[in-house]
C-alpha cells in the first residue's frame, strides 16, 4: 500500500525573492561575460522552467506530488510554494464532505421489506491512498457506504422483539454507531475517515407498511387497554374497601358482582356511559 509522506518544496516567497532573481543574475553575468551560447542557453532555459515550480495550497488541500509516475510526497502547508518544476501536482480536498443515500429496499433481520437512507459525513486523511489505492475515491465512498447500509440493516429487525434487543427503530444510537464502524471497515483503504453516519429515512416498504400501522396499532391498544383495566380493577378494590371500611352499606356476593360489573364497565368502556337513577329500594 501507498502510505501518504512529506513531500518537497520550498516557501513560495522565498524561492520568488532569493531563488530565482539568483538564477537571473547568473543568466546575465554569463550573458555580459560572453561565455559560450549554449551554456547561456541551458541557464535561460532554466531560469524559465523554474518558474512552473510555483503552486499555491488551499486551506483544508493537499497537493499530491508524483514524478514519471511514482509518488514523491504531499504537500499540505498552505500558501504560496515552490517545488522542482518536473513534479506533477494533483489537489485533493481535505475538507468534510455529506453523503446521502437514497432510499434503498431492504429486507431487515426478519424478513420484513423496509426503506433506509443514510447521511454520511467523511473526509480525506491520506492523500496518498486516496489517489493510489482506488480508481476513483468519491465513487468508492459513494457505492461502499450504501454496501454498509445494506448489510447493516439485514443484521438488525425494524421493531424489537424483547426488552434487550436492538432494533433499528428502537436504538438509533446503537444503529448509527454500528453503521459508522461498518463503513470505516469498508472505506480504510481509501485513505478516508467517516466522521459521522446516521439514519436519515426509515420505513417499512409500501406493500406491507398498511398491515404493520395495524400491527402497531393494536399492539397499542393492547398496551393501552391492559393499563385502563389495573387501573380499573385497583379502583373497584378501593371502592369496595372504601365502602365496607366506613359501613356505607353492607352487599352480599350477588350484589358485589353487579357492582364490580358496573364500575368495570364504566371505567373501562371506550363511550361515555349513560346513568340509571335508582328511586326505589336498594334491591
Amino acid at each position: 500500500m501507498v502510505s501518504e509522506k512529506q513531500g518537497f518544496s520550498l516557501n513560495g516567497y522565498l524561492a520568488f525573492f532569493l531563488v530565482l532573481p539568483g538564477l537571473q543574475i547568473l543568466l546575465a553575468y554569463l550573458f555580459l561575460t560572453g561565455t559560450m551560447q549554449v551554456i547561456t542557453g541551458i541557464t535561460s532555459l532554466l531560469v524559465l522552467v523554474c518558474w512552473a515550480g510555483f503552486f499555491m495550497v488551499q486551506p483544508n488541500q493537499g497537493k499530491v506530488m508524483t514524478l514519471f509516475g511514482s509518488y514523491v510526497g504531499t504537500e499540505k502547508r498552505n500558501g504560496l510554494r515552490w517545488t522542482i518544476p518536473l513534479f506533477m501536482r494533483k489537489a485533493v480536498s481535505l475538507r468534510m464532505r455529506n453523503f446521502e443515500s437514497g432510499k434503498i429496499k431492504v429486507n431487515d433481520n426478519l424478513g420484513n421489506p423496509i426503506e433506509i437512507a443514510t447521511i454520511v459525513v467523511w473526509a480525506v486523511t491520506d492523500t496518498a491512498e486516496a489517489m493510489f489505492e482506488v480508481d476513483d475515491f468519491e465513487s468508492f465512498v459513494n457505492i461502499q457506504s450504501e454496501s454498509a447500509l445494506r448489510n447493516m440493516a439485514s443484521s438488525y429487525a425494524y421493531d424489537p422483539q424483547d426488552e434487550d434487543g436492538v432494533a433499528l427503530r428502537s436504538h438509533p444510537q446503537q444503529i448509527s454507531d454500528a453503521l459508522q464502524r461498518e463503513i470505516q471497515d469498508r472505506l480504510g483503504k481509501a485513505g478516508v475517515t467517516v466522521h459521522e453516519a446516521r439514519i436519515s429515512h426509515l420505513a417499512y416498504a409500501p406493500e406491507i407498511a398498511h398491515a404493520m400501522l395495524q400491527r402497531q396499532q393494536a399492539t397499542a391498544i393492547i398496551a393501552a387497554r391492559t393499563k385502563i383495566v389495573e387501573g380499573a380493577v385497583g379502583m373497584v378494590e378501593l371502592a369496595l374497601d372504601k365502602l365496607k371500611e366506613k359501613g356505607v352499606v353492607d352487599l352480599d356476593e350477588e350484589r358485589k358482582a353487579a357492582m364490580v360489573s358496573n364500575l368495570l364497565v364504566v371505567l373501562c368502556g371506550d363511550k361515555a356511559t349513560q346513568p340509571i337513577v335508582n328511586t326505589g329500594s336498594l334491591y
